[in-house]
């Protein structure tokens, strides 16, 4: 029996890259249930594709994501083909456009000023393990650290931006 169609070898692999993969698709389609959609169509597609193709494990995290890159892209494609469907006597083009561009924006400027009150560590362990979707692992070998640094320096990092964006909730103003 080869070796990639058995289970046991399957469930290792799905258990060591799930949450890494899980997070990097949720990153780009912001979306609970299309991440879980997308994940899990991932898996198969990969699984398909080493039944019938020779593959090194070596970089088997970046075959995973070039896989969910190219679901997404598809389903972005047929969601593009169909449309949506809009009752354009109830949409105000002029209001829809401007808040939700301004709600974007004010979003993205909290978010970039509560990270700009990190040390440049903290916002460094911060993009790689929670906007791009690296491994603790992965990360603290990019970063030269230890994993439990690696860690504790999420920990703290997340615990600061925590109070930030509470104290701006609650003042309208992030100190630095």
């Amino acid at each position: 029996m080869d070796k990639r169609s058995d289970a046991k070898y399957i469930e290792q692999i799905c258990k060591a890259t799930w949450e890494s993969l899980y997070r990097f698709i949720y990153y780009k389609v912001q979306n609970r249930e299309e991440a879980e959609d997308v994940t899990q169509e991932t898996y198969v597609r990969a699984l398909a594709y080493l039944n019938e193709h020779n593959f090194s494990d070596k970089n088997f995290q970046g075959f995973l994501r070039t896989i969910a890159l190219n679901v997404i892209r598809d389903r972005w494609r047929q969601r593009k083909r169909r449309g949506l469907p809009l009752n354009f006597e109830e949409v105000n083009p002029r209001e829809t456009v401007t808040e939700d561009h301004q709600r974007d924006v004010a979003q993205r400027l909290v978010i970039e000023n509560a990270l700009a009150g990190l040390r440049e560590d903290q916002r460094k362990v911060i993009e790689l393990r929670i906007i791009k979707g690296y491994s603790v692992a992965e990360t603290a070998r990019l970063l030269g650290k230890t994993e439990a640094a690696v860690r504790t320096a999420q920990y703290r990092a997340v615990q600061i931006l925590a109070g930030l964006l509470d104290e701006n909730k609650e003042t309208g103003v992030i100190r630095k």
